[in-house]
């Protein structure tokens, strides 16, 4: 293995006092390999980056620090505060969890419990390890929930997690983990769900709590842009290896290993081709509202408006993206376009035709041409279906005359189209479950479950979100081409501002369920009008 050791003096000497130490740490499921000898060093008060493609071990690697992978074989030390943690009891890790050690993980939607409302989650986590009150650690958890950037906390710490946005949830998710102040922070994929200027606010938030407590931070991310303004040292994966390690700077501008430079030169490009000027208007939204009403006691409710009035048409072979922070109203809106979400007011049309208030029998035929891929595909796939049966489903309800060697041959080709095949050395993925494959993965097999229908319309919320660079450009690659040959088109929602301006036509901006500016992509982007998209376009940094 060609592995680079890169000078980690220079902007480090303040930090000297090792906090975490990583010794040939090698983790095995059975006879696959997944993490090879890895070892790396985290000093107090020290951001670190682990980065590298969907599959290279690094999330695992951040999970073997707290002992959380089950049914694997580990080997190597892990020292933290002097001792070795493969060697405390599980009771002892129970206290480090949480305490000394926090972790924000990938998915928000599977870490948060469902059955138990946010700042009860938070609150238990103080009240366990800090021995707080039920109402000192309630107060505490709106706290948290303020000054990670969710807006009327005091609200929304009695709301149950699948009433936030993805956003929120993510948010939540890092006042829980920040709760007891810990002295190391695993953040993996900690604003993969997070608007741009959301993420800044994260950031600022982390660096100011490492300047109160000496926190150190361990970055596991596929946002080379985050790592490179954010923190210190990096290291760099790839299946299962440690190929480069190094502070951010000399990694960056001066990449050793092959692999780093393949990293590093990814970014999404702008792959839009223009449609015909007379191309016919697939779906409009005309005033359309939706709102709803929100519990304030036992019999009273209050109204919340998600979209206050959208306006749109997407042309056939057009990709609209649509901008904003979380809880701005656009995946809302994306769901009431494919009559998901039911309407307040206004009108959703496909092709001239009412769908906001169709019956079951036209929707049922509505359905085949739009299709969606949803922000987190852990929550969206059935983790009791394989692979085979998750994308095929589709197949079976809606061409249920195709013969079983037509329809697994449809099967087989989208997911080698995806880059989830034999041949891309993924073995045996019909017959796999969405819980043996990494994040990105995940997202490939929801787009493949959207894409085999072969539908006109599809929706994008957050298709990107769980990808790194390399593999998002691929995805972005595929959708182009599909879109080019057939003729498809996209309502893509994201927070990342820079594939919304590789993929997008036009453009349109949302705030609090307000359309605050809409036009042709990069006019937009080069002369924003409104305060508020010139803020957004400065925090991705695309300025």
């Amino acid at each position: 293995m060609h592995y680079v050791m890169r000078s980690t003096h220079g902007s480090l000497d303040m930090a000297n006092d090792v906090l975490l130490n990583v010794e040939n740490l090698t983790v095995r499921f059975g006879e696959s390999v997944v993490v090879n000898g890895v070892s790396f060093a985290v000093n107090a008060g020290e951001k670190f980056a682990i980065v590298g493609e969907s599959g290279s071990g690094k999330s695992i690697t951040a999970l073997s620090i707290l002992r959380l992978v089950d049914a694997a074989k580990t080997t190597g030390a892990i020292e933290f505060l002097g001792e070795d943690l493969c060697l405390r009891t599980e009771d002892d890790m129970q206290r480090i969890r949480g305490g000394k050690i926090g972790m924000i993980f990938q998915e928000p939607m599977t870490a948060l419990n469902p059955l138990y409302k946010v700042g009860h989650q938070i609150s238990e986590v103080l009240m366990l390890h800090e021995s707080l009150d039920k109402k000192a650690a309630r107060a505490r958890a709106i706290e948290l929930l303020n000054r990670t950037g969710i807006p009327s906390p005091e609200e929304r710490v009695d709301f149950y997690p699948h009433q936030l946005s993805g956003g929120q949830r993510q948010r939540a998710m890092i006042a829980m983990a920040l709760a007891c102040r810990p002295k190391l922070l695993i953040c993996d994929e900690p604003t993969t769900a997070l608007d741009v200027t959301v993420q800044a606010q994260i950031l600022a938030l982390l660096e100011e709590l490492q300047r109160e407590i000496g926190m150190a931070l361990i970055f596991i991310t596929h946002d080379l842009n985050l790592v490179r303004r954010f923190t210190d040292r990096v290291a760099v994966m790839e299946r299962g290896n440690l190929v480069e390690i190094g502070t951010t700077q000399d990694v960056f501008s001066n990449p050793q290993h092959p692999y780093t430079k393949r990293l590093l030169a990814t970014r999404p490009q702008r792959v839009v081709q223009s449609i015909a000027s007379d191309a016919e208007v697939l779906v409009e939204a005309r005033d359309a509202r939706v709102s709803f009403a929100i519990p304030t006691g036992w019999f009273s409710s209050k109204p919340f408006h998600a979209v206050k009035q959208a306006n749109l048409a997407l042309r056939r072979g057009e990709t609209l993206g649509i901008v904003g922070e979380s809880g701005s109203g656009k995946t809302t809106l994306g769901m009431a376009l494919l009559a998901l979400q039911s309407l307040s007011a206004g009108e959703v049309l496909l092709e001239g035709k009412r769908i906001d208030n169709a019956e079951r029998t036209a929707l049922r035929a509505m359905r085949k041409r739009m299709q969606v891929v949803l922000q987190d595909p852990f929550a969206s796939l059935s983790p009791r279906m394989t692979v085979g049966q998750i994308v095929g489903e589709g197949l079976a309800l809606h061409q249920p005359d195709l013969s079983r060697a037509a329809h697994e041959e449809k099967v087989q080709a989208i997911l080698n189209e995806v880059g989830l095949s034999e041949k891309n050395g993924i073995y045996g993925v019909l017959q796999r479950y969405p819980h043996e494959f990494s994040g990105g993965q995940r997202q490939r097999i929801a787009i493949a479950r959207a894409v085999v229908l072969e539908p006109e319309i599809l929706v994008l919320d957050e298709p990107t979100s769980a990808l790194d660079a390399s593999v998002q450009q691929q995805v972005l690659a595929l959708l182009a081409d599909l879109q080019q040959r057939r003729g498809l088109s996209f309502i893509f929602i994201s927070h990342d501002l820079a594939v919304i301006r590789a993929m997008a036509h036009r453009v349109m901006v949302m705030k609090n369920g307000d359309v605050v500016e809409e036009g042709e992509t990069l006019a937009l982007f080069d002369a924003p009008q409104q305060p508020y998209t010139r803020e957004l376009i400065a925090a991705a940094h695309l300025v």
